[in-house]
């Protein structure tokens, strides 16, 4: 049987205290998790700065 490709990545993140804790609070306020969060976070500035492929 195939293996099923996976469309994400893993990584280490390491940030600090204050910021993280910020983060986290942005995420429950948007009912989303803290990776959703950061997720969402980097995809709206990628889309925003023109860095995203466009789809198809």
């Amino acid at each position: 049987m195939p293996k099923k490709e996976n469309s994400t990545k893993s990584f280490i993140l390491r940030i600090d205290n204050d910021t993280m804790s910020a983060i986290e609070a942005w995420a429950a306020d948007e009912f989303r998790s803290t990776n959703g969060q950061l997720q969402w976070i980097i995809t709206e500035a990628l889309r925003r700065a023109k860095r995203l492929p466009r789809q198809k």
